[in-house]
């Protein structure tokens, strides 16, 4: 890189371009600029690694030219701190420089960076979310898919006719809870829903601050399914809850399902770590939920791999080296941590 442009924000900065950076690793999260840049400059670890790497949508777009924004999502590598690889970084901003100049957006920029090798392709729920997460930020209407799914969820077509319904559709709805009726509309549909529907819209609603009567509503609901040893409805509860701002709900369902029969599951664990992650920075929950990991038994590699995905996270990273040296673990958890050393 140049000494006049160091830092992919300087890039963009440089290609007279506004830009938004977000992380989508786990949750759809906007980080702000002086954030990105300490983060650039390796001042401060990335907050939400994801399988050792900085997973970033990063917006932008040339007023004088367009107000449609382009999008670079990128996945960069961290280090063992899980601060950015500066190297990996700056290999493709020179990749960028090369192939685009400063002439970011355009013609001329499409498909220039379809090989690069820091560019992936999200998955269909988090394009999904991320298009209608977009599409609320520049205040631009959502698909052609919205209207329909907002039919479904009003109970207008039944909720058996989930098949004519869009993923595209169902993330603009949980994206827009607070238009027309649509929270309403989604409270009473709930508890109708069948699970090939649950389970894409809660992928929608992890990245949604829940108010807190639907928040109350989910973790009632998450309740319920412990008692039927419903895992499946238990997961859509905790994903959909893992962004709403009432903590002390979500808190409440995983200290639950970490006290029931269930509390062994691997996808009850995996949806915990993965999306409830912060839920873990408390050191008396993390104990007990890395004590459920230790005791489950049907994949081997469970508990080092939720080990290697949490001490990546700065917050929870300090917790969770504590509790190697702690005294008093059960034998199971002991021998788990023991396998992290052979």
């Amino acid at each position: 890189m140049t000494e006049q442009i160091a830092t992919l924000g300087q890039l963009l900065d440089a290609a007279g371009t506004t830009w938004r950076a977000f992380d989508i690793g786990r949750h759809i999260t906007k980080l702000d600029k002086k954030q990105f840049l300490a983060i650039e400059q390796t001042h401060q670890p990335y907050p939400y690694p994801l399988a050792g790497h900085a997973w970033l949508a990063i917006q932008f777009w040339d007023k004088t030219a367009s107000s449609q924004p382009y999008v670079w999502f990128l996945k960069l590598p961290l280090d063992e701190q899980s601060r950015l690889v500066s190297a990996s970084r700056d290999h493709f901003a020179n990749m960028v420089l090369e192939a685009l100049g400063t002439e970011l957006t355009g013609e001329q920029a499409d498909g220039k960076l379809d090989n690069n090798p820091y560019v992936f392709t999200p998955n269909a729920n988090k394009l999904a979310a991320f298009n209608a997460h977009i599409k609320c930020l520049l205040k631009q209407p959502a698909s052609h898919y919205y209207e329909h799914a907002q039919r479904y969820f009003s109970g207008q077509l039944g909720f058996e006719h989930w098949q004519t319904v869009a993923l595209q559709g169902i993330a603009d709805f949980a994206l827009r809870l607070s238009h027309d009726d649509n929270l309403a509309n989604l409270t009473t549909a709930w508890p109708q829903l069948p699970v090939e529907v649950l389970q894409p819209l809660s992928a929608m609603l992890e990245h949604v601050e829940l108010p807190t009567t639907l928040a109350q509503q989910l973790l009632d609901y998450g309740l319920d399914a412990i008692k039927q040893q419903d895992t499946l409805a238990l997961t859509a509860a905790l994903r959909s809850l893992s962004s709403a701002p009432a903590h002390g709900l979500t808190a409440q369902l995983i200290d639950a399902s970490l006290a029931s029969t269930s509390n062994t599951h691997s996808d009850l664990l995996l949806t915990i770590a993965g999306r409830c992650y912060r839920q873990l920075e408390n050191p008396e929950r993390l104990h007990i939920f890395m004590d459920c990991c230790a005791h489950h038994t049907e994949i081997d590699t469970l508990f080092v791999s939720i080990f290697a995905d949490l001490v990546a996270i700065p917050a929870i990273r300090p917790h969770l080296l504590s509790l190697l040296r702690l005294e008093n673990r059960s034998e199971t958890l002991a021998r788990a941590i023991g396998r992290l050393f052979t």
